[in-house]
């Protein structure tokens, strides 16, 4: 394999502020062993997230600097709009100020108590806007996607047999959506097959549930599917993404992931009077129908985000990277989701730290090993986030104990990603004197945002 080259020249840089290993113990005590209660000036390599956290191009500073800003009406809106229509097809576009405003939307409309939404996985804020309006959410992720070491094509999907054995118990009238999460970052980053889409299509259909797709990674999506799957490897990505998108009544979008934006995200929908409820909603929340939260500018950069993603070369470099860094993890013996997905690499750190049960939270313990270890900061996605309580307030652990290392587009060169994999190895070669954490403080709902932790002596 030739040198990956980034499909880029970079034409601005900001510094990286370094700091002592001593330092970072201090800082990482000061923040209550939570990352993202860390200042971003102290972390020298940040995969927290890939949301809002990409290069924008030159020809999206460009757009900005054209963006309009008029309150009603922008011609702004209207080149962001075409741009939605034309890869998902779908006649109402309500732009909101990020992906989880979509959610708080949809869902305050179609959720409430006894209400149950299933996905192959749903995302921290989808879940906790799902369980804010008292609906329940439903996990249904394929058999394969939950064994993290072993490699299979399309670990995203969704069960489908568990899917309509889930309606048939439950009752179709209790169920408002079923959503498709491309590509599946709960499950590491994993793509979700185009023959799956249809499958879960066919049973939405037969039971009369509207389908959404959580698009934020659509690109990355779609490039696996023509990698991976018979028949799609002449398509082109619009066309790839164009046929996913029709198999859908809806869609929700954080720009902020594959449109290269730093703010920004859409509900499209073909239902024109559920439309109709969104916008009045999003009135009320976010603004005119026409900026959503927004400024023109914004959208203006969503717009051109939106055709960049597509390109292929830009697709091979991103792919390709999360490519590498696995191999370089899984030849040093680190325990690492097989195979790489399309925004991040995702280290299991059940098999990582096998001294440190789910109850200590091995997935935190091991993302603050990470910084102190150098500066790298990443997110864990196990118990910690998605970890609820039984009645006795005993933890229900979460399926999956994974760190994520989100990689930001278009941001880092190789040799950053050179010294990630140089710090997580150090971290596996030294992990027997990791230890666990415990929660001093924490939020009813997305409570790894805010929540204070403490070393377990």
């Amino acid at each position: 394999m030739k040198t990956i080259i980034e499909p880029f020249r970079i034409k601005s840089v900001e510094p990286i502020q370094f700091t002592t290993r001593e330092e970072r113990i201090k800082i990482l005590e000061e923040a209550h062993y939570n990352l993202f209660l860390v200042h971003s000036d102290h972390v020298l390599i940040d995969l927290l997230t890939d949301s809002g956290t990409s290069a924008m191009s030159s020809r999206q500073w460009a757009g900005i600097m054209q963006g309009d800003e008029s309150y009603a009406g922008s011609p702004s809106f209207f080149r962001f709009e075409h741009a939605v229509r034309s890869i998902t097809q779908m006649p109402f576009i309500i732009p909101t100020h990020q992906g989880r405003a979509a959610e708080k939307i949809i869902f305050s409309i179609l959720g409430g108590k006894g209400k149950y939404f299933i996905s192959n996985t749903l995302f921290d804020t989808t879940r906790a806007n799902i369980e804010y309006s008292g609906a329940t959410g439903i996990d249904l992720v394929c058999e394969e996607g939950k064994h993290p070491l072993i490699p299979a094509p399309f670990k995203g999907n969704m069960d489908v047999a568990k899917l309509e054995k889930t309606i048939e118990e439950i009752g179709a009238e209790h169920i408002p959506l079923v959503i498709v999460t491309v590509t599946n970052n709960s499950g590491g980053g994993q793509p979700v097959s185009m023959q799956n889409i249809k499958e879960v299509r066919e049973v939405c259909k037969a039971y009369n549930i509207p389908m959404f797709i959580d698009a934020c990674r659509f690109a990355e999506n779609a490039y696996f599917i023509k990698q991976r799957e018979l028949g799609y490897a002449d398509k082109s990505i619009q066309e790839i993404a164009c046929e996913m998108f029709s198999y859908a009544d809806g869609c929700t979008m954080s720009a902020k992931k594959d449109a290269f934006a730093n703010i920004g995200g859409f509900l499209a929908l073909h239902n024109e009077a559920l439309a109709t409820e969104c916008r009045n909603l999003l009135i009320i929340t976010e603004g005119f129908p026409t900026y959503g939260g927004m400024a023109g500018r914004d959208l203006e950069a969503i717009a051109i985000g939106l055709e960049e993603v597509m390109d292929e070369h830009y697709l091979h470099y991103r792919v390709r990277s999360m490519e590498y860094l696995t191999e370089k993890l899984t030849n040093a013996g680190v325990p690492v989701m097989q195979p790489a997905g399309g925004h991040a690499v995702y280290l299991d750190a059940k098999s990582f730290l096998p001294h440190i049960p789910s109850s200590a939270y091995p997935g935190q313990a091991l993302a603050c090993a990470l910084f102190i270890e150098g500066g790298v900061r990443s997110v864990e996605i196990g118990s910690l986030m998605f970890g609820k309580y039984d009645n006795d307030k005993q933890l229900i652990p979460a399926t999956l104990e994974l760190v994520r290392l989100a990689i930001p587009r278009r941001v880092y060169t190789q040799s950053h990603i050179d010294y990630v994999a140089e710090v997580i190895i150090e971290v596996f070669q030294n992990r027997n004197t990791i230890t666990g954490l415990r929660i001093v403080e924490e939020a009813p709902l997305l409570r790894h945002f805010t929540a204070k932790l403490a070393t377990l002596s």
